[in-house]
């Protein structure tokens, strides 16, 4: 607006005019103050080292490796260095002794020359596997003495019940636990590899059956856990069917037990230890696993970006370590 504009324009007019001005120019300064203030935080967001799966919680599918710089171009001889090679077995199962018939330069015969060995290499195969099925037929009769039918007991090695024997026994259960093959995959692989077709509930009568054999190792390594000083434990979330349980762990050395219990309460630590009590107890700071120890506690606190409330909620008598310490351990004595 010129100034002989303003000059028509009458003292109401003037004050409206004013007025309005003086709300843009407030809303624009706090504009202003908003955006410098984003600019300073971006400024100060250069200086960190991009995120990784190594240092933020980003997912290691976004851990992307760099291209790599492209190499001079060498000289096209290639540089030297110790060959590397497979080592011979130390107990090879059989060997062979190949000699020459003929020179295979000009085809003379030279089998009766005297030969040395030139070259030694192994081959290896495996055999053709096939289930050993042995047919076990009890003979009887009837006793001349007492007129009573008798019959052959079956062989200590191979009892009658399930026709499985403990190989096949074994093999389907590291097949099903340690490299996790669900039956009906395993089933299919049995079939596939040894020429076995066995049912799924041939498998789970399997699994079944070895019941007792673990639950005898499993109170052997508890008891084990249970005559030393120390215990390590922690627990974490396992999905059985479709409900949400809890798998725990109590271990120290070359010891553990797993618990899986649908709770997360103490009352899983007390079934476990009895009447014991470790002279040190190492663990997080989850209530349920903390006042087990009757001599020394170890509490790590994971997460310092998590720590707030929850972490601090226990007080000092638990032993909480100042924040800068993180993450150091939190040990109490009693």
């Amino acid at each position: 607006m010129t100034h002989e504009g303003l000059d028509s324009l009458d003292k109401e007019t003037l004050i409206r005019l004013i007025l309005t001005q003086a709300e843009t120019i407030a809303a624009l300064t706090r504009q202003c103050e908003t955006l410098l203030a984003r600019v300073a935080e971006l400024e100060a967001k250069l200086g960190l080292p991009p995120k990784t799966p190594d240092n933020s919680s980003t997912p290691p599918s976004k851990g992307q490796k760099p291209s790599a710089t492209a190499k001079a171009k060498s000289d096209g001889r290639r540089k030297s260095h110790a060959g590397a090679h497979r080592p011979l077995h130390p107990n090879p199962t059989s060997s062979r002794d190949i000699a020459a018939r003929a020179c295979q330069h000009c085809g003379a015969d030279v089998s009766q020359r005297p030969q040395l060995a030139c070259e030694t290499y192994d081959h290896i195969e495996i055999p053709l596997i096939k289930p050993e099925v042995t047919r076990v037929t009890l003979y009887g009769g009837v006793c001349p003495c007492c007129a009573k039918k008798f019959k052959a007991p079956p062989p200590a090695d191979m009892p009658k019940g399930s026709p499985f024997g403990e190989n096949l026994r074994a093999l389907v259960i590291y097949l099903r636990f340690t490299q996790g093959i669900a039956f009906e995959r395993l089933a299919t692989l049995l079939s596939d590899i040894l020429g076995l077709e066995i049912s799924e509930g041939a498998l789970v009568n399997m699994l079944d059956a070895s019941r007792d054999a673990f639950a005898a190792q499993r109170s052997a390594i508890r008891a084990r856990l249970l005559s030393g000083t120390a215990l390590q434990s922690d627990e974490t979330g396992l999905r059985v069917g479709k409900s949400n349980w809890w798998l725990w762990v109590f271990h120290h050395g070359d010891s553990a037990v797993f618990v899986a219990e649908p709770s997360r309460a103490k009352k899983v630590v007390e079934d476990f230890l009895g009447d014991f009590r470790p002279d040190y107890w190492v663990s997080d700071r989850y209530g349920g696993q903390l006042g087990w120890a009757i001599g020394t506690i170890v509490n790590f606190v994971f997460g310092l970006g998590n720590m707030g409330k929850k972490e601090m909620s226990h007080g000092p008598t638990q032993g909480t370590p100042d924040p800068r310490c993180y993450p150091r351990p939190a040990v109490r004595r009693r």
